[in-house]
């Protein structure tokens, strides 16, 4: 019997590792104006603070689907793959849509493989 391949769980953690360290390359000055106001309430209405502070808590968000994908490819039967493939593929159609320049494209191949489960 041919042993399936673990990927689609670790190519989700790699994406949001790439989110996250491209989140704090591009808000490093947003984070250390958030550091020095305290981080308690430290967003408020500023916009760049708001966009780098969900940009790192998606990415955290990811790395957990990641880790609970690959979980999930190591069990013998994946019975909620073809769900999560295709919320996972409306996300990134949706995010594609409002930003064709982003990195939502590399979400299709695990959407596509989780789909094909």
């Amino acid at each position: 019997m041919k042993e399936r391949k673990i990927w689609i769980g670790r190519w989700l953690v790699g994406v949001a590792i790439l989110h996250t360290v491209f989140g704090l390359v591009i808000g490093t000055r947003v984070l250390a104006d958030i550091a020095t106001r305290g981080v308690v309430d430290s967003v408020g209405e500023d916009p760049m603070v708001g966009v780098i502070v969900w940009f790192l808590l998606f990415g955290a968000v990811m790395a957990l689907l990641g880790m609970a994908v690959t979980m999930l490819e190591r069990a013998a039967s994946f019975q909620g793959a073809r769900g999560l493939g295709i919320g996972t593929a409306l996300l990134a159609i949706a995010g594609v849509v409002l930003m064709p320049a982003s990195g939502f494209w590399l979400a299709f191949p695990p959407a596509i493989a989780l789909m094909r489960r």
